[in-house]
């Protein structure tokens, strides 16, 4: 006795499910469902906008109360945003924190099981990283412009928006503030652990810029003004002691430099070292 054995038929696709694949944009909107949904994602941002604001407010009150003007390399403009350099720790952390925070719980491995390609899980944490820093920093940098110098008026030392370098200042500390969180996130998706990314992260940000002022000047007037945070704050009015500063955007352009380097160097490591 013998019988026919037909293949089983294939299960039916319902149409609801047709056509759905990986996309980067819907890479995109998983990554912003995880960073709205992480409460260390608020409280960072949150830390960023208070340091703004309050340490911006703290040192123009200081300053109107000097009887004295600007310090050399100050204006009413780079007072009012000093702010920016304190919250560039908060935002460094969170830039960390996008990425090494799936390395440490190893819900890294789900999320490029889902997206075997692998580098669109770094373009959409990049996308979403710097699409919310820009958009939060640049109302805290307005909103600490509008309270610095409501705070230097008393003194007649205030600035408006029309003055020269105003509006780009405003718009820098925003720009700054985003590339230093790219390339904190860079630095993190390259070393994959959180205390290595924010030490190193801090050791260039804020350890070796003010190391290099106890070299001769002789030594460090050739390179300082190349550091990313010394290159990059030079789009906020003020030179903030660099003896050779260089142009506003010349020195955004050399920051972003270090970070495209960084990222790419992260999305060399992601395609070739497994999670």
């Amino acid at each position: 006795m013998t019988a026919t054995l037909t293949p089983d038929r294939a299960p039916a696709i319902s149409p609801d499910h047709r056509g759905l694949r990986v996309t980067q944009l819907r890479v995109v909107h998983s990554e912003w469902t995880k960073f709205r949904s992480l409460r260390s994602t608020l409280y960072t941002l949150l830390l960023a906008v208070v340091f703004m604001i309050g340490l911006g407010a703290l040192f123009a009150g200081i300053q109107a109360g000097q009887a004295k003007g600007f310090d050399p390399g100050q204006t009413a403009i780079s007072v009012s945003l000093t702010g920016t350099f304190f919250a560039q720790l908060a935002i460094g952390v969170l830039g960390v924190l996008v990425i090494t925070g799936e390395y440490s719980t190893g819900a890294i491995r789900a999320s490029l099981a889902v997206v075997p390609a692998r580098l669109p899980v770094l373009w959409a944490k990049l996308t979403i990283c710097t699409a919310a820093v820009f958009a939060t920093m640049l109302a805290s940098s307005v909103a600490a412009f509008a309270v610095g110098q409501a705070m230097l008026s008393g003194k007649h030392l205030n600035a408006s928006l029309s003055d020269p370098g105003a509006l780009r200042s405003i718009f820098g500390a925003a720009l700054y503030l985003s590339v230093a969180a790219l390339t904190a996130l860079a630095l993190g998706a390259l070393l994959r652990n959180t205390a290595a990314a924010i030490s190193t992260f801090v050791a260039v940000f804020f350890v070796i810029p003010p190391l290099t002022m106890l070299l001769p000047a002789s030594w460090s007037g050739s390179f300082v003004q190349y550091l990313p945070s010394n290159a990059g704050g030079m789009l906020i009015d003020g030179t903030y002691g660099v003896a050779h500063p260089l142009a506003p955007w010349t020195g955004f352009a050399v920051m972003c430099a270090y970070a495209v380097v960084l990222i790419g160097l992260a999305a060399w490591r992601l395609r070739s070292v497994d999670a």
